[in-house]
């Protein structure tokens, strides 16, 4: 039996939800999807706040009983080609321990909850070519390439 999950939004006064981005963060960068060098504990304190504090922030804590095991973060913006808004999902992190239980899915399925709330016209996100997990998912859920293809690049300052 799958245990129940509940997706809710983030509530910034609660001290264990604003823990658990930094913890779920560093958790998705330390796994070998994530790649990266963990946040230091002033940038993990940080980044609660700054997530808080940015106007178009979405981010969705999913929980078993009281364990936060996963995280979606994204960011609402504007389509100037559609002249509509859109939902850029930037992070879906689930705990290792907790996947397989659908928990992605739900994250997701709430983002697009909120994406048709807002009026969106679409969500997008990026996915490393070689999550083949992670690309199963996001077809079942109608997430597809764009035509044509594009490329993410990125220029560090």
């Amino acid at each position: 039996m799958k245990p129940e999950i509940t997706i809710r939004p983030c509530d910034y006064t609660d001290t264990n939800d604003r823990n658990a981005i930094g913890t779920l963060i560093n958790a998705y960068i330390k796994d070998e999807m994530g790649g990266g060098i963990p946040l230091n504990p002033m940038q993990e304190t940080q980044l609660a706040e700054a997530l808080k504090q940015h106007p178009k922030t979405i981010v969705l804590m999913a929980c078993i009983d009281e364990t936060r095991c996963g995280m979606l973060v994204a960011f609402e913006n504007f389509s100037t080609f559609t002249v509509c808004p859109m939902i850029n999902i930037h992070d879906v992190i689930v705990l290792k321990e907790y996947r397989g239980n659908g928990i992605g899915r739900k994250l997701l399925e709430y983002a697009v909850n909120i994406a048709r709330q807002r009026r969106c016209n679409r969500i997008t996100l990026e996915v490393r070519e070689d999550n083949i997990i992670a690309q199963r998912l996001y077809k079942t859920l109608g997430f597809h390439a764009p035509e044509p293809g594009m490329y993410y690049w990125r220029k560090y300052l």
